[in-house]
């Protein structure tokens, strides 16, 4: 393990109004790694990942992102060491913008030259044809149009990406081409990922090392061989991993 981890959270609190939804939560991810954030809906898991892209303001406690200390406002710098990809392909990209306008915006806010290069190795990188440049969010597939919602987070070359549930608003034969796709992309860019899911499959295939969020609290943090050995020490992940196994015997 290195001395720095790329992410670093300590005593992390949020509050909506009279509802704690995040309650002293604490982990670290080594750079380079895949660490998943799995729970049921509510456990407080894209919560986390909204304060971690600086989506959400309101929270005490310590962030630290690639040795920084993280403000509650970030500046330019760190959204291009750090992109997120939403859940939902549809509602994340601008229907009356073309891949290209998409793809482009962040380079220009950011002042980035050679924007032609960069939108081009990016919808290479996700397996876009050239061609797709210039369609409309309503000319693509939803497999498609989450591509360019990765291709939007690569755009900038960032060190880290937040997944929120990315496939889970996709259709299952699509599901397994994008988790792949993200597999190859975090090895090829020696990218480090934080993927929130409450799928244990999806987390178990794509993470080193998982932690189990419960009504706002870790419950416990393991490793991808001790899920794949379901072998998890705590009651609650035990009953999370038989539900997920048993939900996809039913399926």
């Amino acid at each position: 393990m290195s001395t720095n981890p790329a992410i670093n959270v300590d005593k992390l609190n949020v509050s909506f109004g009279d509802s704690h939804v995040v309650k002293d939560l604490s982990f670290a991810v080594e750079p380079g790694e895949s660490y998943g954030i799995v729970g049921e809906s509510g456990s407080g898991k894209s919560t986390v990942l909204r304060v971690l892209a600086g989506l959400n303001r309101d929270w005490s406690g310590e962030v630290d992102i690639l040795g920084k200390r993280q403000p509650k406002l970030r500046d330019k710098a760190f959204y291009r060491a750090a992109q997120m990809v939403f859940q939902d392909p549809y509602g994340s990209l601008h229907p009356k913008k073309t891949v290209d306008d998409t793809l482009a915006e962040p380079l220009a806010i950011h002042g980035i030259r050679d924007a032609e290069a960069k939108i081009s190795r990016a919808m290479q990188d996700v397996g876009l044809p050239t061609s797709f440049r210039f369609r409309y969010p309503h000319q693509l597939s939803g497999g498609q149009r989450q591509r360019v919602a990765i291709a939007r987070a690569l755009v900038l070359e960032p060190t880290i990406l937040l997944l929120d549930e990315p496939t889970s608003a996709l259709d299952v034969s699509i599901q397994a081409e994008v988790l792949n796709l993200l597999q190859a992309l975090r090895h090829e860019r020696k990218l480090t990922y934080i993927l929130v899911s409450h799928d244990l499959a999806v987390v178990g295939h794509m993470c080193e090392r998982l932690l189990v969020m419960q009504f706002g609290r870790g419950v416990e943090e393991m490793t991808a061989a001790t899920l794949a050995a379901r072998a998890p020490q705590t009651a609650y992940a035990q009953q999370l991993l038989t539900a997920s196994e048993g939900f996809r015997r039913a399926g």
